[in-house]
């Protein structure tokens, strides 16, 4: 067979990418969402089909497969021709003009990000934060700013039941008295307003112990666990404050933690200009036996030393290539480990016009500080140019709100035509705004990165197509608790006709 369809998504610029990977020969129609696995020939002939005659791709192809038949070359021409007919190959673009007034639409808010402490046990060198403070004064969020928080989340929350609270930091367990009490304040506002919370942690896992682990289990519907890696990599990025390294503190609390665990967690590291291999550092925590990590790439500035630079990309995204083929090659032997990055919903996932939209950081997402103040994420606060408000006086700088509704790919020149649009929504508005001064801007050497990603993705579907769902890793992303038609129905005041999800 010369064509294999192995994942369709109905979305209806009409663009198709294709590219090698690993041994496949992968096309995805970006449009509709169909992924393709081709021959050779076909391979060939979809690269030269759109804008010639039938005999003029004809002709190229006997000159270049001189072992193909005219009618061999002729029945892929005609397979090729049916996907285009059936809507699965060089579908129209719909979407452009319909996102700007979906954009438009009112929305509510549907998760907080608490900055529980502006303080941290490590002094991490890449630390966004400053190390914990955030570039200002260390504090620690109190009970009271933390309840006015969530009864803010509830009135902002509108008709959406499902709420999301992820204690964040600095490093939220030197706080944890605090954390606990929120928990039990939420439950409590749950049976007074019929709302659910979803409460997950992200930690360094210094204070992590037994107490942490058992309300874990029976609150936290995810937990976040920080490692770079393999020793060495780890300890040079993120040692304590008097300097020595973490990771064999922290390295047996994930063990203990992992065999405990009752719930979703996922170890997460970040890579630098110091370990552009970060393939090892992601087969070595496999190796310590987690089975879902993500490693994610610095962003820094590019004095930093770290940083990653425009020349590392080559090698980076080898880096992925081998990462890709050694999932694949662990899932065929029955052990299956789930690479964040990698994770990719072929069948499923929020409406189109969400995936074209963002994050919804700004709008549907905020952050809190200990003192109360909101800020559009996490990446924002500290930046006196973003402060929109505070949870007792609620949001008062529309104006950023507004221009946080317009940030979609179709208000950006790079994202317009590229084939990943909708799967990364434009990138992240914090790293865009640190390159450009804008957050209607892309990040390039995260564009790249992103790009080898999805390919990736894809092609470990394709390679994995074959194996009991059981044994695969994960596809569909952590980014939330709740299903999709849950969350896309919530956040919006009427339903979507288009949906990726059909």
């Amino acid at each position: 067979m010369r064509i294999v369809l192995f994942a369709c998504m109905e979305t209806n610029m009409k663009q198709v990418h294709q590219f090698k990977n690993n041994g496949y020969n992968i096309v995805l129609d970006v449009c509709s969402g169909s992924v393709h696995v081709v021959d050779d020939l076909v391979y060939d002939l979809i690269a030269l089909y759109d804008g010639r005659s039938r005999d003029e791709v004809t002709a190229k192809l006997r000159e270049d497969y001189p072992g193909e038949t005219e009618d061999s070359i002729g029945e892929a021409y005609d397979a090729v021709q049916h996907l285009v007919d059936t809507g699965r190959l060089f579908t129209e673009e719909p979407y452009q003009e319909a996102v700007i007034d979906f954009k438009k639409r009112k929305t509510v808010v549907k998760a907080l990000c608490l900055n529980v402490s502006h303080d941290c046990n490590l002094a991490c060198k890449y630390c966004f934060a400053g190390q914990g403070e955030y570039h200002g004064d260390r504090a620690l969020m109190s009970a009271e700013v933390g309840k006015q928080a969530l009864d803010f989340l509830i009135e902002n929350s509108g008709n959406r039941r499902n709420l999301e609270v992820d204690f964040f930091g600095g490093e939220p367990l030197m706080n944890f008295e605090v954390v606990k009490e929120l928990v039990a304040y939420g439950r409590q506002r749950e049976k007074e307003t019929g709302k659910n919370f979803r409460f997950t942690l992200t930690t360094n896992g210094i204070l992590l112990d037994d107490e942490v682990i058992d309300f874990a289990n029976r609150e936290l519907k995810n937990v976040v666990l920080s490692i770079d890696g393999r020793r060495a990599v780890n300890d040079a990025m993120r040692p304590a404050r008097n300097g020595k390294g973490s990771y064999d503190v922290i390295l047996p609390k994930y063990k203990h933690f992992q065999e405990k665990r009752k719930g979703e967690y996922y170890i997460r590291g970040t890579f630098t200009h110091h370990n552009l291999d970060f393939c090892e550092d992601v087969v070595s925590l496999m190796d310590e036996g987690f089975k879902v990590i993500s490693m994610e790439p610095v962003v820094a500035p590019p004095e930093q030393d770290y940083a990653i630079r425009e020349e590392d990309i080559p090698v980076l995204l080898t880096q992925y290539d081998r990462l890709a083929a050694k999932l694949v090659e662990r899932a065929r032997e029955g052990r299956p480990v789930t690479f964040f990055h990698f994770m990719i919903d072929l069948t499923g996932g929020p409406c189109v016009y969400k995936r074209l939209s963002g994050c919804g950081s700004g709008t549907e997402y905020l952050a809190v500080t200990p003192w109360g103040d909101l800020y559009p994420c996490h990446q924002f606060v500290g930046d006196e140019k973003f402060l929109l408000g505070d949870v007792w006086k609620g949001i008062h700088r529309t104006d950023i709100v507004e221009e946080f509704k317009c940030n979609n790919v179709y208000a950006k020149e790079k994202c317009k035509t590229c084939f990943a649009r909708f799967f990364c929504s434009g990138g992240c508005a914090a790293n865009a705004y640190q390159f450009h001064g804008k957050i209607l801007e892309a990040y390039d050497i995260g564009c790249e990165l992103e790009r080898k990603r999805v390919e990736c993705a894809l092609m470990m579907k394709a390679a994995l197509a074959d194996l009991p769902e059981a044994v695969k890793p994960e596809s569909k992303p952590r980014s939330s608790g709740f299903t999709a038609d849950e969350d896309c129905a919530e956040s919006c005041e009427e339903p979507c006709e288009s949906d990726l999800s059909s």
